[in-house]
């Protein structure tokens, strides 16, 4: 394909979850000509590196929040997949200037450089948890996609957005800790029996960014179609998988965290278009028309729905241990 053949990607937060997945399915690509991977975990960069020990790799050390080392990285670059960011709830509910400094103003930067090196075209991860955001990292992660959309009416360079729940096996998820306190025979902690989460994989992670590649125009966001399940099924679940009968211990609803995920908004329902797969949030924005925050508005509100991880479909026991075998299996966590 034209995206790939002699292109140079560049990934910011390459060594975490999705960066390195998608590093390792850039590499299948036979004629892209390099892939970078920008971070400040050196470690991480290390182990990647030996790990994948190819010649197609190419490592820079630095932070989006500073403006020159993003810049420098992403020289001679045709896309980004910028997934760098503060993610973990708790850390930015307790340092929420420090989320401000990467997932916004890191943003900010990554977009300038994208201009300034005129890059073709920038997808720019976001999640559930900036839609009706109750938390710093979900505030600042709604900031970074209006940050986008501000942008994105400018058309040199090509930004969309895509966005994810629950992602199965990614780092600081349930998954994995609920695997480590089962095989540590301890209880599993769960906040509420009736929490519900998206379940997609790594892979949907990385199909999606591919999409909004392929398909995406100025200021477009991506949501992925996910099932979901409660959280006590996927509990169970991995206590059937792994032949364990660990104890739930309901512990209560942590701060900053909701019962449910909500992938769309009703006001966002509104501009969306739904294909097989998934749904793309059209912007509303890159005519910069005051009208429609002034004097004009949508009067079918209230016959809307938001996209949910309740009114997705809801998986039994059985469905649950079917999809968790199957999307763990070649991931992170395996049975």
């Amino acid at each position: 394909m034209r995206i790939f053949n002699n292109k140079t990607y560049l990934i910011t937060g390459g060594t975490g979850s999705f960066g390195s997945t998608m590093v390792k399915n850039l590499l299948k690509k036979k004629n892209i000509k390099e892939i970078r991977i920008f971070s400040r975990d050196e470690n991480k960069q290390e182990k990647l590196r030996v790990e994948l020990n190819s010649k197609k790799l190419k490592f820079f050390i630095g932070d989006i929040r500073d403006i020159n080392s993003i810049k420098k990285a992403t020289e001679g670059v045709d896309y980004i997949f910028h997934a760098a960011a503060l993610k973990q709830v708790p850390s930015c509910e307790f340092y929420p200037m420090e989320a401000v400094q990467t997932n916004i103003i890191g943003t900010r930067n990554v977009i300038d450089a994208c201009k300034y090196n005129k890059i073709k075209k920038a997808i720019f991860l976001s999640t559930d948890k900036a839609v009706y955001p109750v938390n710093a990292m979900g505030m600042t992660k709604a900031l970074m996609e209006k940050v986008v959309l501000s942008y994105s009416k400018d058309k040199d360079v090509n930004f969309c957005i895509t966005r994810y729940g629950n992602v199965m096996g990614s780092r600081g998820s349930v998954i994995p800790l609920f695997i480590n306190q089962i095989n540590n025979n301890q209880n599993i902690t769960i906040t509420n029996l009736n929490m519900s989460r998206f379940l997609m994989s790594l892979s949907d992670t990385v199909d999606l960014v591919y999409q909004a590649l392929i398909e995406g125009k100025n200021g477009d966001i991506f949501v992925q179609k996910s099932p979901s399940s409660t959280i006590e099924i996927v509990a169970k679940s991995l206590l059937k998988i792994l032949k364990k009968n660990n104890k739930l211990k309901n512990i209560g609803v942590r701060h900053g965290e909701r019962l449910y995920e909500i992938l769309i908004s009703k006001e966002e329902m509104l501009r969306t278009i739904t294909k097989k797969n998934y749904f793309i949030i059209k912007p509303d924005n890159l005519d910069q028309n005051f009208a429609k925050f002034f004097t004009k508005g949508q009067t079918n509100l209230n016959k809307i729905k938001e996209y949910n991880s309740l009114n997705t479909k809801n998986l039994n026991l059985s469905e649950t241990i079917i999809l968790l075998k199957k999307q763990l299996r070649n991931e992170e966590n395996k049975f």
